[in-house]
């Protein structure tokens, strides 16, 4: 697939032997700024084919990625590169007004990178300067146990916290979407969720793992979407409920060329029913899948299938059955099995669950206590195996 078309943003098109060898050559460049194994490299920017091109160079050069929750203020983005140790920034022309504020607090951040197509900021090194400059570098073949990456939870339990995902989390959940999503090489996925987040990543290696095509738009915008799935022929792409409510209410589907997309992934948070019958009545063709799950499952736990889909159907307001290889139970206080029907924490096991939480210990033996990983989440099992997700057993507000 190497004459394919790999990435599409804003202009640029890239193929995946071009691909490959942009990011030959960033890993090079990490390595000469004194990037070593395991270190952690962090970005902050809006979605584009510079971060996809982030996701594999780190990888390359055998570090670790720290994507940043772009809807964090300074205190917040300073906590997780100053907790996570990262030895370097990504940061485009989004959140480059945040570094006078942002220098002061973040020590071992030791060089920023500006992804961004205007003038390099002061102090900063330009992307594709650094990029054209550098000497291709072998892949570092990082891979099994080692951390690919620290991903802070968005803390409505209390402080964030870094997850960590091993490669072999987020290669196995990889597999697991493709078939979910019926990926294939022929796919050409939006990235109109946040890139930061798991629920729009576990696309992004799947569809990599496919050699299929990534477009993105900077962040979600009803027209945007709309324009970039007609013109690109997009036929897969991942919302979040409010991202389909905004799609949906907006009026203007009838008015654009959606007959290229195929699925529509949907997750992160709970989606309202009428707002999801709203969306199959108005894209009857596509088809819908919703995927539960959270980060420290790298992400996917359970989905539900585009055949339960059904307007009136029983098991439309389930989070669907257990993702391939993902053991899921419903457990009382004393980690006990619950009877089917009865509310209990639903928790996980399999080869997608996190390494543990980074620099906690306690922490990650509680969550992972007896060989499941305890979501928070409450909820029941029906006698077919489909899980309803009731409500958090903790939450801060």
């Amino acid at each position: 697939r190497g004459n394919s078309t790999a990435t599409v943003f804003a202009g640029r098109r890239h193929t995946w032997s071009q691909v490959g060898k942009r990011v030959s050559r960033l890993a090079g460049a990490l390595r000469e700024l004194g990037v070593s194994d395991d270190d952690r490299v962090a970005i902050l920017a809006l979605n584009s084919d510079r971060y996809l091109e982030y996701f594999y160079a780190v990888a390359w050069a055998g570090a670790a990625v720290n994507p940043v929750n772009i809807r964090l203020a300074v205190p917040e983005i300073a906590y997780a590169l100053s907790d996570s140790e990262s030895q370097v920034l990504f940061i485009d022309d989004a959140f480059a007004p945040l570094l006078p504020a942002l220098r002061p607090l973040i020590d071992s951040v030791r060089h920023v990178i500006y992804m961004g197509d205007s003038s390099v900021p002061e102090g900063c090194i330009g992307y594709e300067a650094l990029v054209a400059g550098a000497a291709a570098i072998d892949d570092r073949n990082a891979g099994g146990d080692r951390i690919a990456g620290l991903f802070y939870t968005g803390g409505t339990t209390g402080k964030s916290k870094g997850v960590m995902l091993s490669h072999d989390n987020l290669v196995y959940n990889a597999l697991n979407v493709v078939p979910v999503m019926g990926y294939d090489e022929h796919a050409v996925y939006l990235h109109a969720g946040p890139m930061f987040h798991l629920a729009d990543m576990a696309s992004t290696f799947a569809v990599t793992m496919v050699g299929a095509t990534h477009c993105a738009v900077p962040r979600f915008d009803v027209d945007a979407v709309l324009s970039t799935i007609a013109d690109e022929r997009v036929t897969h792409t991942l919302l979040v409920p409010t991202m389909v409510n905004l799609l949906v209410s907006s009026g203007k589907i009838p008015a654009m060329d959606m007959s290229s997309m195929q699925r529509l992934l949907y997750g992160a948070s709970p989606m309202p029913e009428a707002v999801l019958l709203a969306a199959m009545r108005e894209m009857p063709s596509v088809k819908f899948t919703q995927g539960y799950g959270q980060t420290e499952a790298a992400p996917v736990i359970t989905t539900l299938s585009p055949e339960y889909h059904v307007a009136g159907g029983r098991k439309l307001t389930s989070a669907g059955r257990p993702a391939y290889g993902v053991d899921v139970a419903i457990l009382d206080a004393n980690d006990r099995e619950v009877e089917r029907g009865v509310v209990g924490e639903v928790c996980a096991r399999g080869l997608n669950v996190m390494r543990g939480y980074w620099k906690l210990p306690e922490q990650t033996r509680d969550t992972l206590r007896n060989g499941w990983l305890h979501t928070g989440d409450l909820g029941y099992m029906d006698e077919d195996g489909f899980v309803f997700i009731v409500d958090r057993s903790k939450d801060m507000v």
